[in-house]
């Protein structure tokens, strides 16, 4: 039976990269599970959409190459929604005017704790990363 998922990710890539990767993960597994899922990105986790960051991903946990580019693709492809904070994203310099270092082709819905409240009030399940 089909859930509606709402899994946010927050935790630093710097700090715990794994738990970051295991995020991922789940938020893949989740949609490749045929789950509704909104994914929101908010703090320092937001780097994990930058496209640079994500290529040296793998590397730093000594993953296969390309585990994590995976996990991007199948939530670009499958997420009901791909939510990030404009106030953390703007802390790294990006922005929807000024959007150059983020993933190629992602869709993203800008937003702030409003979105984070009314993604999870709706949701079935919450995770967390």
């Amino acid at each position: 039976m089909s859930k509606d998922f709402f899994i946010k990710l927050v935790t630093s890539p710097d700090v715990d990269p794994l738990k970051c990767v295991v995020g991922l993960g789940c938020v893949a597994q989740a949609i490749n599970d045929g789950h509704k899922v909104d994914v929101f990105f908010a703090a320092a986790a937001v780097q994990l959409l930058h496209a640079e960051y994500l290529s040296n991903l793998d590397k730093t946990i000594d993953a296969p190459s390309g585990m994590c580019q995976g996990f991007i693709e199948t939530i670009m492809n499958g997420a009901n929604g791909i939510h990030c904070s404009t106030a953390s994203q703007a802390h790294f310099g990006v922005s929807q005017d000024s959007p150059k270092a983020l993933i190629e082709g992602i869709n993203l819905n800008w937003s702030g704790p409003a979105g984070v409240i009314a993604l999870a009030s709706d949701a079935e399940v919450t995770l967390m990363y």
